[in-house]
């Protein structure tokens, strides 16, 4: 099967891990030609600080998809994918951060999603992180573990 879409779900722990990440995806994408759907899930309480941070009128006013696309490791992601001239695209959503990676791997017709982690001691190894996990579980298509360089 082809991989024509894939889903690279970032959250507030990745920042550190732009570089592992990018690479990861953009050596999937590149020769495949594949869109990138770079997806930054919040809880309600992340969601309302950063809203509040980035100076948006109200939370109401706030669309999830232009929230993502206004943080810090979105655009360093989407700095690099355009670079690679790779097609990227960029969802927000609200919830539990399992649940929505799921969600939006059904809603985009995901053909990969692609998760991020960090290393773990050696009896946690046994265990992903509970998102990973989750994901991992429950996702409509493969999923690629990135773990981060720290």
């Amino acid at each position: 099967m082809a991989i024509q879409k894939i889903l690279l779900a970032v959250g507030p722990n990745d920042k550190d891990r732009v570089d592992e990440l990018a690479e990861t995806v953009t050596d999937i994408a590149g020769p495949t030609g594949a869109e990138v759907i770079v997806a930054h899930v919040f809880t309600e309480d992340e969601y309302e600080n950063v809203v509040d941070r980035l100076e948006f009128t109200s939370v109401a006013e706030a669309n999830p998809d232009e929230v993502a696309d206004r943080h810090t490791t979105v655009r360093e992601l989407e700095k690099v994918f355009d670079g690679a001239d790779i097609d990227v695209s960029i969802r927000g959503s609200v919830g539990n951060h399992g649940e929505q990676i799921v969600d939006l791997a059904e809603e985009t017709d995901a053909d990969l999603v692609v998760v991020g982690g960090r290393k773990r001691s050696p009896t946690g190894k046994a265990v992903f992180g509970s998102v990973a996990q989750e994901v991992m579980l429950n996702a409509p298509c493969p999923v690629t573990f990135v773990r981060g360089g720290e």
